[in-house]
């Protein structure tokens, strides 16, 4: 069996369909979702029914992401607990619009898939699979913000900054790090440092290649590391802008 990790899809339906047919998914495979689903392109509905019916078929684990969190309180609150103008900013709006024509009961359906995610999942081989990442030095299970674990920057901000010469016995050597074989994370495309396919630093596994703007999605073998990826979005949606600024 295979561990597939797949990246933030915003919407992208049809980069996710792609995926999993270049990686010739199987049922034995366990699919972890990084979070993130929706919020950018047109198909975010699609996105989470489709998500909902691979389920039915497939191993799978679907984590929380920033946005989920965000379209769910919509659906529920009308956006009581968010920035509205803000989350239109950051793809809110693109979903608003794909929600119009949205049945009562596919909502209802997306709301209890949205309310089923999990915070993080942590395998046997001690690998931490989380949207963003967490701050309490102990760990995920320590965490005193729950919310941190889909909305954190800092666990990626600091391996980007870690000299790679530090060795991992050193004193100052961030005991985040330590805690798990390795740290699969999303949340921060790595497009904001001039790449797209999966990058590694020091145990972290960033997968977020920027399918919420110019970049692909990615499915990535958490064993041998390889990985496949879509086209790049806009060539996808070519009549639209995701998350890039008009």
């Amino acid at each position: 069996m295979r561990t597939l990790v797949i990246g933030d899809i915003h919407g992208g339906l049809r980069a996710l369909q792609q995926i999993l047919e270049k990686a010739k998914v199987t049922k034995k495979d366990l699919l972890i979702f990084l979070g993130d689903y929706v919020d950018g392109w047109s198909e975010s509905p699609q996105v989470l029914d489709f998500l909902i019916s691979l389920q039915k078929t497939h191993y799978c684990i679907f984590l929380r992401g920033n946005h989920d969190e965000l379209l769910l309180d919509w659906l529920v609150n009308n956006n009581e607990n968010i920035n509205q103008e803000m989350w239109y900013k950051h793809g809110g709006e693109a979903t608003v619009l794909a929600y119009q024509t949205v049945s009562k009961e596919a909502k209802e359906n997306h709301i209890q898939f949205l309310k089923s995610l999990q915070n993080y999942y942590l395998d046997s081989d001690n690998k931490l699979f989380v949207h963003a990442g967490f701050t309490n030095m102990n760990g995920v299970h320590f965490e005193y913000f729950p919310k941190l674990l889909y909305w954190d920057r800092t666990l990626w901000e600091t391996a980007l900054a870690l000299v790679e010469s530090l060795e991992t016995t050193h004193k100052y050597y961030p005991k985040r790090f330590t805690l798990y074989k390795e740290i699969y994370i999303g949340h921060t495309p790595v497009t904001r440092i001039g790449e797209t396919i999966p990058i590694n630093k020091a145990n972290i596994w960033n997968i977020d290649t920027g399918a919420a703007f110019a970049g692909p999605l990615t499915i990535l073998d958490a064993d041998t590391k390889e990985f496949w990826q879509s086209e790049n979005l806009p060539d996808l949606y070519p009549n639209e802008n995701g998350r890039n600024k008009i």
